[in-house]
């Protein structure tokens, strides 16, 4: 295990209890002995189970460059900023129909979309306080199960082994989202809670490549550690696609990943990168070309259909149809090095 390599500014109420998590004695999927207390305690981070949004004109708390991240169901299209995720780390949302978590880590920067129908009953997520590779670990509050997010499994309690389903999220620049969903609803600062949103609550943690709050299992240096990266997992295969693969503008890049065929689109300087299966429900296997210069519509096909960025078929023979989305998601690098030792990188 690696120590922690700089200490440096750290937040108060997340000051490491340097060792092994004594809560839940049921058997753990993950080495017991690398799961940390954060400090918070559960619920210290509180979740929003509320949450409130605003048009986009309406938004005054963010900057061009802030990240944030989007789901789309139907026509209903929600961005979630980091700025507010930061201090919460989950939203349990709801919309057509559809009951759903954004589940974001601020130390490993990643987002995901779970779903919180489970067996049936639905259910929101919380943050348990625990962390597994400097990780956030949510709890389901219908079982109090602990689920580890970039496992992508629950590894305690009585839901252990079970898979999360999984839900499409997209991650921008606020620059980039106001332009390309103009219509969408952005959750709002008016949370309920007191936080000084706007303000990044870990110093130089995001960029500083040897900073570290909590010890992870693996170092891989292939990358700078707080490089932004999308990963695809399958059938416990991982690749990465950094976002040196799509400097040149929008770019489109067909490979394989666990022997499913997937393409991957992305615009560097729009500052997003995302994947599908290239195998449609029918059995088709598409290949696709980048379609520069159509707003939200990022890709065609050789069947004439035109993609957008969340995957739906917006023209062609298969208008209305959606793409088979993958287990993929944007990460730290360092994270994906972290819980995937054999990932291999796109070049």
């Amino acid at each position: 295990m690696n120590i922690i390599k700089n200490t440096g500014f750290f937040f108060l109420l997340l000051i490491p209890l340097l060792f092994s998590c004594e809560e839940g004695e049921s058997e753990w999927l993950v080495p017991r002995d690398e799961v940390f207390d954060g400090g918070p305690g559960k619920d210290g981070i509180p979740a929003i189970d509320e949450p409130a949004f605003l048009d986009v004109s309406d938004v005054n708390f963010l900057d061009d460059t802030d990240l944030i991240v989007g789901f789309k169901s139907g026509n209903e299209i929600k961005g979630y900023p980091h700025d507010i995720l930061d201090w919460h780390e989950i939203v349990n949302d709801k919309t057509n129909n559809i009951a759903y978590s954004v589940v974001y880590c601020p130390l490993t920067g990643s987002a995901t979309g779970w779903d919180r129908v489970i067996n049936g009953k639905e259910t929101t997520f919380g943050v348990s306080g625990l962390l597994y590779n400097t990780n956030i670990i949510p709890y389901d509050r219908e079982t109090d199960s602990n689920w580890s997010q970039m496992e992508l499994k629950c590894v305690n309690g009585k839901l252990s082994g079970s898979d999360p389903g999984n839900y499409l999220l997209i991650e921008t620049s606020w620059k980039s989202w106001k332009e390309l969903f103009p219509n969408s609803q952005v959750l709002s600062a008016n949370t309920g809670f007191n936080r000084r949103y706007g303000q990044y609550p870990y110093g130089s943690y995001r960029t500083d490549n040897d900073l570290f709050f909590f010890p992870i299992s693996n170092r891989d240096d292939r990358l700078p550690a707080k490089d932004r990266v999308y990963g695809i997992v399958v059938n416990d295969k991982s690749k990465a696609f950094p976002f040196t693969n799509f400097f040149s503008g929008l770019s489109v890049v067909e490979d394989e990943v666990g022997g499913l065929p997937v393409v991957v689109v992305g615009d560097a300087e729009r500052n997003f990168v995302v994947g599908f299966e290239r195998m449609t429900a029918d059995g088709s296997l598409l290949n696709f070309s980048a379609l520069n210069g159509e707003g939200t519509n990022v890709m065609t096909d050789n069947e004439g259909n035109t993609w957008d960025l969340f995957g739906y078929a917006t023209s062609g023979p298969r208008a209305g149809e959606r793409l088979p989305i993958v287990r993929g998601f944007i990460a730290y690098w360092f994270a994906w090095g972290t819980f995937f030792p054999d990932i291999e990188i796109r070049n």
